[in-house]
């Protein structure tokens, strides 16, 4: 992500001082079908360049920006209620220069079972090559680990992508450098920092293993991990690849297999699991005319090509999209284009898993772009239906970034975390208005639970669960999980 905003030249642009922190009023846009709406505009004393939001189990969307803070350059964390109320909760590198606690987180969230989040910073830490760091709800963060102890960063280094938290409870990322080979890393680490190496790209002749991840990991339900890296592999634009959780990987797909790219390049987003069993990704680069594509692969690698950007004049359908895709409750998936749309500054897409795409909303559709500009990381969907996302630039002063909501007229619904478990094992779920819920049923089979606030409720997988939705009864209807819960 940080190479594509850098390429943008955002952050370039003159700067406007901006004293105090200003919370934008709102603006609604109604388009055919949804409304955009945008929630808050970063003004530099709050961040700037934010990147993707996950929901916590309070109910609020916790996020990242990358850089600035008063002064500051070096970003924040952040929390925004659905609504739009922003609270800063870290600003990091308070120490400069020295940065112990970090730089430039450069990806999003992740909350993991202890109700802790975690994140990576590409910059700072005690040897300056990146850090795992662990922040509370209410904003106290702890550095877990510093990359590049060892001669070499053989560990890794430079961690530009979010954690995913498996099955196991280890937390896994990538390092896009460092190790080994010096050409990033696939690393495990525990809730409490010990982080262990499992994987140093380039160990084949020629990198084609991949190299440079830019992207997180996903984990399957199969229990294995799946990502992409942007460089190497047989043509050296970039791979798909499996590994297990224990470290051995398998290169599933090398982009640039086709004459002119067409198949894409150059992957810097990570990779979704359909309820369909396939994986979905983007590329920003390569495709039919060379602006990316939307693809679709196998777990065992067959890769088809769903949409090639810039198929309309002007690429109004969007272009170089940086970022992964969400599968939304509806079946489809949705995503964002770094560039392109009506007005050139990127675009809110939706597709199908056959590859039908409509371009949603095209930003900077407002004077001086205070709807945004150069979205370039995901999507998420709410458990009130609604779809959030963030852009890199415009806004407030045409340069630090907004967040945003898009309503798809789609219901709520709840989420379970984990997404699996056998009979006794704790659970999760989040929703939104669950104060009153009377039953919860896994598949038909009544729990115990208890409704620990209005968008949290704590359960037991019941004896004799099997596969299926998980269905909450509230007073104002019943909702159902926007995936399977799988019993093994």
């Amino acid at each position: 992500m940080k190479r594509i905003v850098d390429a943008l030249g955002k952050m370039n642009r003159g700067k406007r001082d901006c004293a105090v922190l200003v919370l934008c009023a709102m603006t609604t846009m109604a388009l055919p079908a949804q409304t955009v709406t945008t929630l808050f505009r970063f003004d530099g004393s709050d961040g700037s360049a934010p990147n993707a939001l996950i929901q916590g189990t309070d109910g609020n969307l916790y996020g990242t920006a990358g850089y600035g803070a008063m002064n500051n350059t070096f970003g924040t964390v952040f929390k925004i209620t659905p609504s739009g109320t922003l609270t800063t909760l870290y600003v990091f590198c308070t120490d400069f220069p020295v940065c112990a606690d970090g730089g430039n987180p450069f990806a999003g969230l992740v909350q993991a079972t202890n109700g802790s989040f975690y994140g990576t910073t590409y910059s700072g830490g005690a040897y300056g090559q990146g850090t795992v760091f662990k922040i509370t709800p209410s904003g106290a963060l702890t550095t877990l680990y510093s990359f590049c102890p060892q001669t070499g960063c053989i560990d890794g280094a430079d961690p530009a992508a979010a954690l995913v938290q498996a099955t196991n409870g280890y937390l896994y990322g990538t390092a896009q450098s460092g190790g080994a080979n010096n050409f990033g890393t696939v690393f495990r680490i525990t809730p409490s920092g010990t982080l262990t190496t499992l994987y140093s790209f380039c160990a084949q002749s020629g990198c084609t293993d991949g190299a440079q991840p830019d992207a997180g990991l996903v984990q399957a339900t199969n229990g294995n991990l799946y990502g992409t890296t942007a460089g190497g592999g047989a043509n050296g634009y970039g791979t798909v690849f499996k590994i297990t959780p224990s470290g051995t990987l398998t290169g599933l797909h090398s982009f640039c297999s086709q004459n002119g790219c067409r198949d894409g390049a150059q992957p810097s987003g990570g990779l979704v699991q359909a309820t369909n069993g396939s994986f979905y990704g983007t590329t920003p680069k390569g495709g039919a005319h060379g602006y990316g594509t939307v693809f679709r692969i196998t777990p065992s690698g067959a890769l088809a090509t769903l949409h090639s950007f810039c198929a309309e004049a002007g690429c109004a359908d969007g272009a170089n999209p940086s970022a992964g895709l969400i599968q939304a409750t509806d079946g489809d998936f949705y995503g964002t284009a770094s560039t392109g749309g009506a007005n050139g500054y990127g675009t809110v897409f939706r597709i199908t898993p056959s590859g039908a795409l409509t371009t949603l909303y095209s930003f900077c559709s407002q004077s001086a772009c205070t709807d945004g500009e150069y979205p370039v990381t995901g999507l998420v969907q709410d458990t009130n239906g609604e779809l959030y996302g963030t852009t890199s630039g415009g806004g407030a002063n045409l340069y630090y970034g907004t967040v945003f909501s898009l309503s798809l007229g789609l219901g709520p619904f709840v989420e379970i975390q984990p997404t699996s478990g056998k009979a006794g094992a704790a659970v999760k779920i989040l929703g939104t208005n669950l104060t009153g819920a009377t039953s919860v049923t896994f598949n038909g089979g009544a729990a115990v639970f208890k409704v620990v606030s209005s968008s949290e409720i704590a359960t037991i997988v019941p004896t004799g669960a099997t596969t299926g939705t998980v269905q909450v009864v509230t007073p104002s209807g019943t909702l159902s999980s926007n995936v399977a819960f799988r019993v093994p």
